[in-house]
């Protein structure tokens, strides 16, 4: 009993170790991407207003969708439009890049396209992930609907049939 108590012991101590290691790797992993990601977000002048309007935008896109969760229709068509958004999001940079001026303390619009895709793409897909998600459940909830509909018809049907 004891040589199995001391191998338990032995093996917790092991995993403990490697869980120890893991999570300083992870973080260790974690800290070149978090330091980029502050230096993006500090090298951008949030007081612009354009990006203010772009910010607000975004918001009452995601306030839209919202408020129209019960529409399927409607959010269907407004993820096609969100999707637009981001497949035209290349031309939309190579526009604002060429007319940065007019409108920008600083030219943003990199020839990758890293600051429209982050601040244009990534919202817009945010908000198509969750109207998706929304009418997945509308979906579920119609199933177990239609599903009750046809077992209460089935019910009435044999009730019918045994009198």
């Amino acid at each position: 009993m004891e040589n199995l108590q001391s191998a338990l012991n032995a093996h917790m101590d092991q995993m403990a170790d490697l869980v120890e290691t893991l999570s300083a790797e992870f973080r260790s992993g974690l800290k070149p991407a978090y330091e980029n990601f502050m230096g993006f977000f500090h090298a951008i002048d949030w007081k612009e207003p354009w990006l203010i309007c772009l910010v607000s935008f975004h918001i009452l896109l995601l306030l839209i969708v919202i408020l129209s969760r019960k529409n399927v229709n409607f959010q269907m068509c407004f993820f096609f439009i969100a999707l637009i958004g981001v497949y035209l999001a290349e031309r939309l940079n190579h526009l604002l890049s060429s007319n940065w001026k007019s409108f920008a303390g600083q030219n943003y619009f990199d020839p990758n396209g890293l600051f429209l895709s982050v601040l244009w793409s990534g919202p817009l897909l945010l908000i198509a992930s969750i109207i998706l998600v929304n009418n997945l459940f509308s979906m579920c909830y119609l199933i177990v609907r239609w599903k009750r509909a046809e077992l209460r018809h089935r019910a009435r049907l044999a009730t019918k049939k045994t009198d």
